[in-house]
């Protein structure tokens, strides 16, 4: 990616779970980082690269502060990663969730159009907008119907579309992703990857019993390592039609019950497994897996990280948080 040299590239949710790690990937590739955080929000994932980037502490819906960064950062590709993005949360606070995702976006794009600057934009949709997706619809394509079952899907389609709307009416350069599951390194709890290896890493440390907590282990899902997506982020801007829609994803489907197993035969101490009511809820999608043949024409991305690899890496990640505690 030699053709990045010199590129400036800026982050919303540059701190967070993909924007850290996508902020290392365009390091590396020879882009000028800067980017956004919120100021209660936490730098630990971001500290290795501290002295490399130009970081701002603000919020979105500050528009006349948002302005004056993106004046002073004057990007080429701008990413748009920052959100509300826990299910569970927005099922608690369905008005803060879409306040906060949309009206984020809208307050950085109309400060792009004040600022009569138009960088290549990249608006992080989701494949919960898919929603309520039928077995004989699999895999899934962008054509697909979106059948929004909870006020997070409902949000992330605002954004996809409201980005459409904004290259249609102002021709503003804007790509936008549907990322299936992604899993990996700096992920928090409360996703179910991350929640198993933090279970596991707690009871290896001797902190709670040796029992793991589950939810429902049928369901299958779309899993891919943040790593190979942040990679497709940056692809995504660099290759991609402005105005159109890709999906990203493994393009095949695990268990949740196969994720727990290979999380478990990295333990290091016998788990006995119990299921949590609190964390049964019935899956209104049992099955949900990426066709992704648009973006790998377009673009020639594909994964590189396998299952065991990402899930090696989480387990890890959550042993030195737990010794680092």
């Amino acid at each position: 990616m030699a053709e990045s040299l010199g590129k400036r590239a800026f982050i919303t949710g540059i701190a967070g779970f993909a924007g850290s790690h996508l902020a290392e990937y365009l390091l590396g590739a020879g882009y000028e980082v800067s980017g956004l955080s919120l100021p209660e929000g936490g730098t630990r994932n971001i500290e290795g690269i501290r002295p490399q980037i130009q970081l701002y502490l603000g919020t979105l819906e500050d528009s006349a502060w948002l302005r004056s960064v993106l004046a002073e950062a004057r990007p080429d590709f701008v990413f748009h990663l920052a959100a509300q993005a826990a299910v569970p949360q927005a099922w608690a606070a369905p008005g803060p969730t879409l306040v906060n995702n949309i009206l984020g976006e809208l307050n950085l794009i109309e400060a792009l159009l004040a600022l009569e600057m138009r960088p290549r934009l990249l608006i992080i949709g989701s494949a919960d907008e898919y929603g309520l997706v039928r077995p004989e619809e699999l895999p899934v394509r962008e054509t697909n119907p979106l059948r929004p079952n909870n006020p997070y899907s409902v949000s992330k389609i605002a954004q996809d579309y409201l980005g459409y709307q904004y290259f249609l009416s102002h021709r503003l350069p804007v790509v936008r992703l549907r990322p299936f599951t992604h899993i990996g390194p700096r992920q928090g709890p409360g996703f179910v990857s991350a929640d198993f290896a933090k279970q596991i890493a707690e009871a290896e440390a001797g902190l709670r019993p040796a029992v793991l907590r589950v939810g429902n282990l049928s369901a299958r899902r779309d899993f891919s390592d943040v790593r190979d997506m942040v990679r497709a982020y940056a692809m995504a801007l660099e290759r991609g039609e402005p105005g159109e829609v890709y999906n990203v994803g493994s393009e095949r489907s695990y268990s949740i019950q196969e994720v727990l197993e290979i999380l478990l035969g990295f333990s290091r101490v016998p788990l006995q497994v119990e299921p949590d009511p609190a964390r049964l809820r019935p899956s209104d999608v049992p099955e949900i897996v990426s066709d992704c043949t648009k973006f790998r024409m377009r673009t020639g991305w594909h994964t590189t990280y396998t299952l065991q690899d990402s899930l090696h890496d989480v387990l890890e990640y959550w042993r030195k948080r737990v010794r680092e505690a």
